[in-house]
């Protein structure tokens, strides 16, 4: 089967506004937004909403679908993410959330991570005084000040290592990372990953807050609150990565299995918070015991908040986590309590 996918850093360039841009001509941003993300593969698009795309972008058909071209997965070797919305290689990945719900320590546990896989780190510093990016800047090999400072490590770090790079929202207000980019394509540099995140938590109100994406990470209040971290939501975060062609078919129907169970997890857990447990129906009991077991594997030690948990972080592989996540939804794991699988690593049967 041939590979279809958007154009994205071209939509990107050409139509900075998109949310608006796509109400214009009479197009859903939820639709863009998740055939940006691949939620939506295009071969299953309706034909208009492609030509009013390439209409919006000043482009052929045949310059806004890539055939062929296969998007490549940095494994983080944590879990939540690299299950169900996989960091797109050299894409740009949005994290959406409100004060508190830890966005800024998985950004810095991703460069953490990414500083020891050879990749150099980038931060651009908002204008401001905002103290919580501290123990971002800790694991930032180069700290900017401005979009030119940027462009310019990037033109001389991006030619011989891998380059993950991190800004404000506002930055894409401005028009400003979409000229980066632009700018580093005129120079031959293509793969920068490139995180954005929201320091007013105003994005968790907005359709597009970031316009195309190749990585969406929404954050989740309930899973927040109960101090279930990484509060990444594993219903509504999704990747490029994932259109079907791209993806291991075990990796696939495993995370398709873990959605299911937990958006029915997530019903009866609202049942249960009011009747109680004993008023769900024998099979339905299981699920919900299934899904309390898989959100509380979900969660993940991180090595940056070893000093404040007292926990050593912990890293699992892909192969792992499918493996893992497999018993669980398999019933292996019945026999054993949610909270034994709570902040660990791998899964080890005793």
């Amino acid at each position: 089967m041939e590979v279809l996918r958007l154009n994205v850093s071209l939509l990107r360039r050409r139509v900075p506004n998109l949310t608006t841009a796509a109400k214009s001509v009479g197009l859903r941003p939820a639709t863009v937004s998740n055939l940006c993300t691949g939620k939506i593969p295009v071969g299953r698009s309706e034909v208009r909403t492609l030509v009013a795309l390439a209409s919006l972008a000043e482009c052929s058909l045949d310059e806004l679908i890539i055939r062929g071209e296969k998007i490549e997965m940095i494994e983080t070797k944590i879990k939540t993410l690299d299950l169900f919305a996989p960091l797109a290689k050299g894409g740009t990945i949005g994290l959406v959330a409100r004060h508190g719900m830890g966005q800024l320590v998985l950004l810095s546990e991703l460069f953490f991570r990414l500083k020891k896989d050879d990749f150099t780190t980038i931060l651009l510093i908002p204008n401001g005084n905002y103290p919580e990016l501290n123990d971002v800047t800790e694991n930032t090999d180069f700290i900017a000040h401005t979009i030119n400072e940027v462009y310019e490590e990037i033109a001389v770090k991006g030619k011989t290592s891998e380059i993950a790079f991190a800004a404000d929202r506002r930055n894409v207000v401005t028009g400003e990372i979409y000229d980066l980019q632009e700018r580093l394509q005129g120079i031959g540099i293509t793969t920068v990953t490139t995180f954005l995140v929201d320091l007013t938590g105003e994005a968790v109100d907005e359709d597009l807050p970031y316009g195309p994406l190749e990585t969406l990470w929404q954050f989740d209040a309930d899973l927040s609150a109960r101090h279930k971290f990484p509060a990444v939501n594993p219903i509504h975060s999704t990747s490029s990565v994932l259109e079907g062609a791209h993806l291991d078919q075990n990796h696939l129907t495993t995370q398709q299995r873990a959605q299911k169970l937990l958006r029915r997890y997530r019903e009866l857990r609202s049942l249960v918070n009011v009747r109680g447990l004993e008023h769900l129906p024998g099979a339905e009991i299981q699920t919900f015991k299934r899904g309390e077991r898989l959100e509380a594997y979900l969660t993940q030690p991180f090595y940056v908040a070893e000093a404040f948990t007292g926990q050593k972080g912990e890293s699992v592989a892909l192969s792992d986590t499918i493996n893992d996540v497999r018993k669980i939804l398999d019933g292996v794991t019945d026999s054993i309590q949610a909270d034994q699988l709570s902040y660990i690593g791998q899964y080890i049967a005793d």
